[in-house]
């Protein structure tokens, strides 16, 4: 397992209460996050910059958890992807453009319920809401290391081979990786979805 030490150096730098780390943490972080951010919140500028100042001010508040088994950068987006998801919870909003999965039948068929034409049925439109709240919170739940290889794969679109210079592994283990975290998406969703079904049926019976 890699050992990023430039940021475990650096971790511990902020720990000591380095402030020119601090400068170099805010300056060589906040960009990269902002990116990662806006495109999930539908290119809302002001959202991004509150969600990417959340996740930093946070992540100094946790860095002492830091273990730099992986880049301080994808500790970062583990924290950011939770905030986005907490941001568009309390704006009501969810993702809609995940493409996550494709060789999972379940979660094949919501994705291809978020691409079908929208209808005006309330019943339709909170059955498409529930489902994307559901992939949303089943990503959040992953080990970050799993969160993020789904992301860069099915949602960014990179390729193995992109993925293994991302992680510094070779591409058999990436392939490996791929799969850990496809079953254990599935697992986390059909858990999920179960206790969504059964939690439905009580309100109906009762």
């Amino acid at each position: 397992m890699p050992v990023y030490l430039d940021d475990k150096r650096l971790v511990k730098q902020l720990l000591a209460g380095d402030q020119r780390a601090f400068d170099r943490f805010f300056e060589d972080n906040f960009a990269r996050l902002y990116r990662f951010a806006i495109v999930r919140l539908s290119d809302d500028p002001e959202g991004a910059r509150e969600v990417v100042q959340i996740t930093l001010t946070r992540a100094v508040r946790k860095m002492h958890t830091f273990r730099a088994e992986s880049a301080l950068f994808t500790w970062l987006c583990a924290i950011c992807r939770n905030e986005i998801s907490d941001w568009l919870t309390r704006q009501g909003r969810y993702r809609d453009h995940i493409v996550l999965v494709e060789d999972l039948p379940e979660i094949q068929a919501a994705v291809d319920s978020f691409q079908a034409p929208i209808e005006d049925s309330p019943e339709r439109h909170y059955q498409r809401v529930e489902a994307l709240r559901l992939i949303q919170v089943a990503l959040d739940r992953l080990p970050a290391k799993y969160g993020n290889v789904l992301e860069w794969k099915y949602v960014e679109g990179h390729s193995v081979i992109e993925i293994s210079a991302r992680l510094e592994i070779g591409t058999e283990a990436t392939q490996s990786l791929l799969a850990r975290a496809k079953r254990a998406f599935a697992d986390v969703y059909s858990t999920l979805n179960g206790a969504l079904n059964d939690q439905a049926e009580g309100l109906v019976q009762s």
